[in-house]
């Protein structure tokens, strides 16, 4: 660790400070006299002590990031009283205290305020609603409360003034309240609303149907009452529906059914009653489904078995009755199946097998019977198994012993017979696992009574004749058989499998535990890269094939909707230059997010422009850079829906073991709708790659990712970062560039070890770089509009490498026949 160095306060014209990440300690200076300041970067760090006021003083100021730090202290009555140009305010997870100012909704132009896990305390100013540019406000994990718990939220209220709303977080918090009719009123842009646990009161407003673009609604944990309003039908966004752990009555409404895109809805913990709609099983994007500890009641409908890609589902607590479906065997790829505390009776079937992936399984306090099936020793990730007070019988299998991941286990008060299996989990498990069962026995240390010998075993003399009575009687029609059988195997050989390929659904049945044992369990010796939200591990799996696993950090706010994005945009893409994702997996039983993905051996292209120990030559990077292009032009008009990558820059751009160029990172790409040029977004690029019009509007499309494209190129051929600290006051990368370009001085701002005065091809490479810097200038035009797309841009690079090309074919053609070799030697120069 090491403190922000002092230095910084004398640089009086820097307008950037990104120190994000950086391990950083002590506090933060005073800065206040940087007049030119816009953009202040210290977020993740392990920065203490007060905020200087002085930074609220800075009027140049765009973006403030302090969140992941150990500050402390108020923040001063004059926040945002000084910031007329402030966009971005991110505060969240320090040590902060006192009340939030009212003074930051004079900061007009504000669109990000986030102040979460605090300990800001106080009333939530109604003077939050004047910040009309507002698209995303978080407040959440801190010690606010509302004047009166019998009135209604009227912070609430004074929030549908910010028509550009799109994200809102005000819990856990110590509310109270009710929640306002005037919900309805808040921004048709309003996609996130989550007021999770906030002591609400009351009933749901029908009028939260009007929030028509709603994909995110979580009301859990509150006090909430009356009923789940039928207008939830009107929300066809919603992707996640969560009204856990209130006191919600009446039915489940069959609208629910109608929201097809839901991922996630969570009703357990209320006072639900009747039976479950048979349509639910008609949401075929369902991953989560949870009706636990309510008063439902009749069978568990059939449908829901088929929700093929469902992970969790919980209908415990219940009084459902029945069997327990065979059917249960579609639910191939599913995660947790919790059916405890119900009426469930009959055998249990033995259809287990295909449930490879089940970690969590509760079948306790049912009135099950019959045997517990040997399908159960398929159940190979199983880390919870409980079997708990069921009439169940016989034996319990010996297969259990294969279930070398179970944690707990518990299988108590049934009518189980015999010796307790010695392998596997059982040597680690105690009396309470399998106290209840009169008639088992097992090894001494669990207290019970040894396993006598069955009285008609027979003796080992016996059983010897016996067995060689039957071996010579049987000898040779064995042999017979054996000759049959391999003769048709040599007449009819089967195909045999690719070994380097393997099915997608093994990978989603073993993902999680094949991924521990690939990375040692994400040990940091096989770290080999950290991004904004997570980071990324080289792993070997079983059949020795090397991956790069991309694990996302969930405390990080905006990990699972870039995880979500990610998904949503790599899930049909095929081409060569982007890299090969095989598979995501998400486990909520280990909060675990990842991505799967091709392994790189050579690294990103960041890693070759900026180190002392590799070197590309001017062709390699010209291929690398055409690769890149591809790989653009076909997000843009290759795929049935326009892709709009934005954040194209040299760390995401990986190196195959032939040095051929894949895209990587679509944590923050968009789709782009049919007819769609263009949406709003809320991420920012990074920061020196970003187009200029993501910065004034919020608006993205294809031309934003040209021009971050058009700073790669300039990247590539000068190995100058657009960050580089010579780039301060009027002076950019951009500017650099084109300057260059207007006074014929391309030499002195290309990488040196891409042209040497000696060299004989000079003319051409020295050519090929001005034809590549003057692509880029015309990539980073500040109007989207007058900006080249993507097709022109790849074609352009191609007659560019075919022009050194020649030249350095016909160079080499004028040489004299003795120096063939000579003539090898400098095109390898260049390939």
């Amino acid at each position: 660790m090491r403190p922000i160095p002092l230095v910084i306060t004398n640089l009086t014209l820097l307008k950037t400070i990104i120190f994000s990440s950086n391990n950083l300690s002590g506090t933060i200076p005073e800065i206040g006299n940087l007049k030119r300041l816009q953009v202040l970067l210290l977020d993740s760090n392990r920065i203490t002590g007060f905020i200087p006021s002085s930074i609220f003083n800075i009027s140049t100021l765009q973006a403030i990031h302090l969140a992941f730090n150990d500050l402390s202290g108020r923040l001063p009555a004059s926040t945002g009283l000084w910031l007329p140009s402030l966009e971005y305010l991110a505060l969240a997870r320090n040590k902060l205290t006192g009340p939030i100012p009212t003074s930051i909704s004079n900061a007009s132009q504000l669109t990000v305020l986030t102040l979460a896990a605090n300990a800001f305390s106080g009333f939530i100013p109604d003077s939050l609603g004047n910040l009309g540019n507002l698209k995303w406000l978080n407040l959440a994990n801190n010690l606010l409360t509302t004047e009166s718990s019998s009135t209604e939220m009227s912070f609430l209220s004074s929030l549908t003034n910010c028509k550009h709303l799109f994200r809102l977080i005000v819990c856990p918090n110590s509310l109270s309240g009710t929640l306002p009719i005037s919900i309805g009123n808040l921004s048709a842009s309003m996609r996130y609303f989550y007021a999770h646990g906030c002591n609400i009161k009351g009933s749901i407003p029908s009028e939260i149907g009007k929030l028509t673009n709603l994909a995110w609604l979580d009301l859990a944990e509150n006090e909430l009452t009356g009923t789940i309003p039928t207008s939830i039908r009107t929300l066809p966004e919603i992707q996640l529906l969560n009204l856990s752990n209130n006191k919600l009555q009446g039915a489940i409404p069959i609208e629910l059914c109608g929201l097809e895109k839901v991922f996630e809805l969570s009703l357990g913990f209320n006072q639900l009653s009747g039976p479950i709609p048979q349509c639910l099983g008609n949401l075929k994007s369902l991953r989560k489904l949870s009706l636990s500890f309510n008063s439902l009641t009749g069978t568990i409908p059939s449908t829901l078995w088929r929700l093929r890609d469902i992970l969790f589902l919980n209908l415990s607590g219940n009084s459902l009755n029945g069997t327990l479906s065979p059917d249960i065997q579609n639910l191939k790829v599913v995660v947790q199946v919790d059916l405890s505390n119900n009426y469930l009776s009959g055998d249990m079937p033995n259809s287990f097998a295909p449930l490879t992936a089940l970690e969590h399984l509760s079948l306790s306090n049912n009135r099950l019977q019959g045997h517990i099936p040997q399908s159960f020793g398929n159940l190979i990730s199983l880390e919870f198994l409980d079997l708990s007070n069921n009439s169940l019988s016989g034996e319990i299998p010996k297969s259990l012993e294969k279930l070398l991941y179970l944690k707990y286990l518990n299988m108590s008060f049934n009518r189980l017979e015999g010796v307790i299996p010695n392998g596997g989990p059982f040597p680690n498990s105690s009396i309470q696992s399998f106290i209840g069962n009169k008639a088992i026995c097992g090894a001494p240390r669990l207290q019970l009574p040894p396993c006598k010998p069955s009285s008609t075993k027979r003796s080992r003399k016996v059983v010897l004749v016996y067995i060689l009575t039957i071996t010579a009687s049987t000898l040779l029609v064995l042999v017979i058989l054996l000759l049959f059988s391999r003769y048709r195997k040599n007449k009819r050989k089967p195909p045999v499998a690719d070994e380097g390929v393997l099915a997608l659904t093994t990978w989603r049945r073993t993902f999680y535990h094949e991924l521990v044992l690939a990375t040692d369990g994400f040990g940091e010796s096989n770290l080999i890269g950290r991004g904004s939200y997570g980071s990324v591990y080289k792993g070997i799996l079983a059949n020795g094939i090397n991956v790069a696993v991309k694990v996302f950090n969930s405390e990080l706010e905006g990990a699972y909707p870039s995880f979500e994005s990610e998904c949503e945009v790599i899930s049909n893409i095929r081409h060569r230059n982007l890299v090969k994702v095989i598979s995501c997996c998400s486990n909520p039983l280990h909060d675990f997010k990842a991505i799967l993905l091709d392994y790189m051996p050579n690294g990103s292209l960041e890693k070759w422009l900026h180190s002392d120990t590799h070197h590309l030559d001017i062709l390699k990077r010209l291929e690398i850079v055409i690769d890149v292009a591809s790989a653009l032009e076909y997000l843009h008009y290759g795929y049935s829906t326009t892709i709009v990558h934005c954040d194209i820059k040299p760390s995401n751009v990986l190196l195959d073991e032939n040095m051929v160029g894949h895209l990587s990172d679509f944590g923050i790409a968009k789709l782009l709708g049919e007819g769609q040029s263009m949406t709003l977004t809320q991420t920012l690029a990074t920061i020196g790659y970003m187009a200029p019009e993501y910065g004034s509007g919020g608006h993205i499309s294809g031309k934003g990712d040209v021009y971050s494209y058009g700073i790669l190129l300039m990247e590539t051929i000068t190995s100058k970062k657009p960050t580089d600290e010579m780039f301060s006051g009027d002076m950019s990368l951009k500017q650099l560039v084109g300057d260059s370009l207007l006074n014929g001085s391309v030499t002195e701002i290309v990488d040196s070890d891409l042209l040497h005065q000696n060299d004989l091809h000079f003319a051409a490479k020295k050519q090929c770089a001005a034809s590549i810097l003057s692509l880029a200038i015309n990539c980073t035009t500040n109007l989207p509009v007058e900006r080249i797309n993507m097709e022109e841009v790849g074609s352009r690079l191609e007659k560019i490498k075919s022009a050194l090309l020649a030249s350095i074919e016909r160079r080499s053609r004028y040489l004299p026949r003795v120096g063939v070799n000579q003539v090898h030697a400098l095109k390898v120069l260049v390939e």
